[in-house]
């Protein structure tokens, strides 16, 4: 098992450490795509992943989710939320075991979701189908400080339903000077870098797991895919992620350090637990 840099108690200090700062924001990577995210005292929480609930769903059958990783935080310790994401419905990115113990602790919080996924979300983390933001690609909604702007994920496909909802997403972030990227899950589809040039992304979070049709799962950007997107992206900066999380679905960082280096793509790769600042920048 790999061990978290810092978790629990240990995590929220630190959080807490760099809640007045008005310059800079922060995230911590809560392994998979999760993140925690933190600017001017403000905290969104993105696609986090908190619980065992995968690996017990699939104990015993033909597609064990062994974790790889240890938790970061238990979900009942995060307070004050302003805003918590899910890019799609799979349990990873839309987890029940973490998201109600995160909605009963934060009064208010805010839900944005996939306008796809409406009813199915509802269902999952047991809330009224008002409760949550929709977003289709293309729209965008302002929370506080927080400007999230959709546009489509292909996981393996730009899935849309029966009313042309995009079931997959992304999130372009922008508050304050800054704006980040934040792929869900996804393949590298025709004109999503074009599309992404135009926000002029500072950070992007992308998968780096890969596509293998043997695993039984739908893919991702691999680790050349990420780094060459990002370069021709113009991203200023990437970390990479879905990895470690279970031994059947993941990818060695090592790898997309390589590419990124050979591309002159700038990165950081966290540890489980990391923290990172747009000091870096």
């Amino acid at each position: 098992m790999i061990p978290a840099i810092i978790k629990d108690e240990a995590l929220l200090k630190q959080v807490e450490a760099y809640q007045s700062d008005n310059n800079y924001f922060h995230i911590w990577w809560l392994g998979q795509s999760g993140y925690l995210l933190l600017w001017q005292g403000k905290k969104i929480l993105i696609d986090p992943y908190l619980s065992d609930s995968l690996t017990k769903k699939y104990v015993n059958t033909n597609k064990p989710h062994i974790r790889m990783s240890e938790r970061v935080v238990a979900p009942e310790l995060l307070k004050d939320i302003l805003i918590v994401s899910s890019s799609h419905n799979h349990t990873d990115h839309l987890d029940a075991e973490t998201l109600i113990p995160v909605f009963n602790n934060n009064p208010g919080i805010s839900f944005i979701i996939p306008e796809a996924n409406r009813s199915f979300v509802a269902e999952r983390i047991k809330m009224p189908a008002d409760f949550p933001e929709g977003l289709n690609d293309g729209e965008q909604i302002t929370i506080g400080d927080f400007s999230f702007h959709a546009i489509p994920a292909a996981h393996n496909t730009v899935d849309h339903d029966e009313k042309g909802l995009c079931r997959y997403l992304g999130y372009i972030i922008k508050f304050g000077k800054w704006t980040i990227y934040h792929s869900g899950d996804t393949l590298w589809y025709d004109g999503l870098d074009n599309i992404l040039s135009a926000f002029k992304v500072d950070l992007a979070m992308l998968p780096i797991n890969g596509n293998d049709p043997a695993r039984g799962v739908a893919g991702n950007l691999n680790t050349e895919d990420a780094a060459e997107l990002g370069r021709a992206a113009g991203i200023k900066h990437i970390i990479p992620c879905h990895y470690d999380m279970f031994t059947f679905n993941t990818a060695d960082p090592k790898l997309f350090a390589l590419k990124a280096g050979a591309l002159q793509q700038s990165y950081t790769i966290l540890p489980i637990g990391g923290h990172w600042s747009s000091e870096q920048l």
